[in-house]
């Protein structure tokens, strides 16, 4: 299993509704709506890299009212 935390700015005013949408999709385990730099901060896990990357390219960015997102997946060294 991978898993990645996605840092996510949204429209003015769309955080909440943001991480509401999110935590709705499959794959994504947690999405809160935060302060600071990112709006969203959200923990998804997929079978792969290429499954997590097909998650947030495909269902999370597609949600209305993001404009930027980055993803940090999680490495245990």
């Amino acid at each position: 299993m991978v898993q990645a935390y996605i840092l996510i700015q949204t429209e003015v005013g769309k955080a909440s509704t943001v991480a509401d949408v999110i935590s709705e999709l499959s794959g994504v385990i947690q999405a809160e709506d935060v302060t600071g730099p990112y709006d969203v901060i959200a923990r998804a896990e997929a079978s792969s890299v290429d499954e997590l990357g097909r998650l947030v390219v495909a269902e999370v960015q597609r949600v209305p009212g993001i404009t930027r997102t980055l993803t940090c997946p999680v490495v245990h060294l």
